[in-house]
C-alpha cells in the first residue's frame, strides 16, 4: 500500500450506499486491502502516488445513506451473480460488508416525507457527526454515487437530494466528491456556502467510459487540424442508472458533460447528440457507441467509430476510492476549495484545469507530488460555519 503505517483511520461516506457502485466500492476496497486481488484500476496505488501520504485502503472506514434497504452482503450476492463481482469475493469480506452495512442511515427525502430541508440537513449531518465520533475519525469524505437526478427546475424549486446532502457534509465539516451529474454543490445555496467553509470539493459526473474515450480522441482531432462534422453516441444500459436515466431530465443532466468534453477539446460543437435507451436485461453492463465523421486533407470524408462495453460499477469503483483518497488528504493539508487538479476524474470538472486526458493526468501528477511536499500536512480541518451556531438561513 502507498500509504504509511500508524496513520489516523478516515471515513468514507457514500450517498447511495447501497446502489451497485457503492457495494463495489466497499467490496474491492476490502478484497485489494487483504490481498485478495490487485489495485487494477487504481492511480492512487501507482509508484506515482507512494509518496503522496494518502490513507491506506486498510484504514478507509465506510457508511453512508440511502433509501434503499437491502443490506450490503446481499446486495453483493446479486452482483456476483451478474458477473460484476468476481466469485468468492463477497464471501471472502462479509465481515466487511456487515460493518459497512452498519453504518448505513436512511436518506431521503423519501414518499410523504413531512420533514422540511432545514430538518433533513441537520439530520444528515447529525449521522455524518455521530459517525466520525464513535469511530474516532479525524475526517470523512462524502462521495455521492447516488442515481442521477433530474435537472433542477429553477431557483424557487425545492432543494434537490443530492444538495441537501452536501449541506449536510459542509455543516458536518467534512469534504465532498460528486460523482455524479446531480446537482449537489452546484446548486448556488451549497455553492455560497461552501465558498465560505474553507472545505475542499471535488466533481461532477465520473468520467467512466465513453466520454473518457471523448476526452482522449477530442485532441487527437484538434491536434491533427482534421475537422469533426459530426459527433453522435449511443449508450445501452441498465440497472439503476438505466432506469434513472429513462427519464429525459436526468438524461438531459447525463448528456451535457458529454458535450462539455467535446466542446472543450475540439473548441466547438459538432453536429449529433448522444441518446440513452435503458436496457433492463444488462444490468450493471453498459455499451457505448460513436460515430464520428471528419473531413481530412483536401476535404476528403472519412469516419471513426468506438464501441465501449464495460462494467458501470468495475469502472466507478476504484475511481471513487482514489478520489477520497486524494479529497481526504488534500483536507488534511489544508487545501480548500474547488480541486480542479481532480478533472481528471469528471465530465464537468469544478475549478480550473485542462481538458485532455493527458494535461489532466499531468495535473494530477503535480497535484500528488504538492501533497507529498514537506509542509503540506498537519493542517488539519477549517472551521466551517454552522447555521445551528451562526443562526444563518439556507
Amino acid at each position: 500500500m502507498s500509504a504509511s503505517l500508524a496513520r489516523p483511520r478516515v471515513g468514507v461516506w457514500l450517498i447511495g450506499a447501497r446502489g451497485s457502485v457503492a457495494t463495489t466500492v466497499v467490496t474491492g476496497c476490502a478484497a485489494v486491502a487483504a490481498g485478495l486481488h490487485p489495485p487494477t484500476g487504481m492511480v492512487t496505488e501507482t509508484p506515482a502516488f507512494t509518496d503522496s501520504g494518502l490513507p491506506a485502503l486498510s484504514d478507509l472506514v465506510f457508511g453512508g445513506h440511502d433509501t434503499l434497504d437491502c443490506p450490503l452482503p446481499k446486495r453483493a450476492e446479486s452482483l456476483t451473480a451478474g458477473g460484476v463481482l468476481p466469485p468468492g469475493v463477497a464471501t471472502a469480506v462479509a465481515a466487511e460488508l456487515a460493518a459497512a452495512d452498519r453504518e448505513i442511515r436512511p436518506g431521503g427525502p423519501t414518499s410523504g416525507d413531512t420533514r422540511s430541508e432545514t430538518e433533513l440537513i441537520k439530520v444528515f449531518a447529525d449521522d455524518l457527526r455521530d459517525f466520525l465520533h464513535r469511530h474516532a475519525l479525524e475526517r470523512a469524505v462524502v462521495v455521492n454515487v447516488a442515481s442521477t437526478e433530474p435537472v433542477s427546475q429553477g431557483p424557487y424549486a425545492p432543494l434537490p437530494a443530492s444538495t441537501l446532502y452536501a449541506l449536510a457534509a459542509l455543516r458536518a465539516g467534512c469534504p465532498y466528491v460528486n460523482f455524479t451529474p446531480s446537482g449537489g454543490m452546484h446548486h448556488p445555496v451549497a455553492a455560497r456556502e461552501a465558498e465560505h467553509s474553507g472545505l475542499p470539493h471535488a466533481g461532477r459526473d465520473g468520467k467512466t467510459g465513453q466520454t473518457l474515450l471523448r476526452a482522449v480522441l477530442g485532441p487527437m482531432f484538434a491536434q491533427r487540424a482534421l475537422t469533426v462534422r459530426a459527433w453522435s453516441g449511443t449508450n445501452l444500459l441498465g440497472g439503476g442508472d438505466g432506469a434513472a436515466l429513462a427519464d429525459p431530465a436526468a438524461a438531459a443532466a447525463k448528456n451535457a458533460g458529454k458535450e462539455r468534453v467535446l466542446a472543450d477539446t475540439l473548441g466547438t460543437v459538432p453536429e449529433g447528440e448522444v441518446h440513452i435507451d435503458d436496457v433492463p436485461a444488462l444490468g450493471d453492463w453498459k455499451t457505448a457507441w460513436d460515430h464520428i465523421a471528419f473531413d481530412g486533407f483536401l476535404g476528403t470524408r472519412m469516419i471513426l467509430q468506438t464501441i465501449w462495453q464495460g462494467c458501470d460499477s468495475a469502472l466507478a469503483a476504484p475511481l471513487v476510492l482514489d478520489l477520497a483518497r486524494l479529497t481526504a488528504r488534500a483536507h488534511e493539508a489544508g487545501v480548500s476549495g474547488p480541486l480542479g487538479a481532480l478533472g481528471f476524474y469528471f465530465k464537468d470538472p469544478v475549478g480550473d484545469g485542462p481538458s485532455g486526458l493527458s494535461e489532466q493526468y499531468e495535473e494530477l501528477l503535480r497535484f500528488g507530488r504538492g501533497l507529498g511536499q514537506p509542509g503540506a500536512e498537519g493542517h488539519g480541518p477549517r472551521p466551517v460555519r454552522d447555521t445551528e451556531e451562526t443562526g444563518e438561513a439556507l
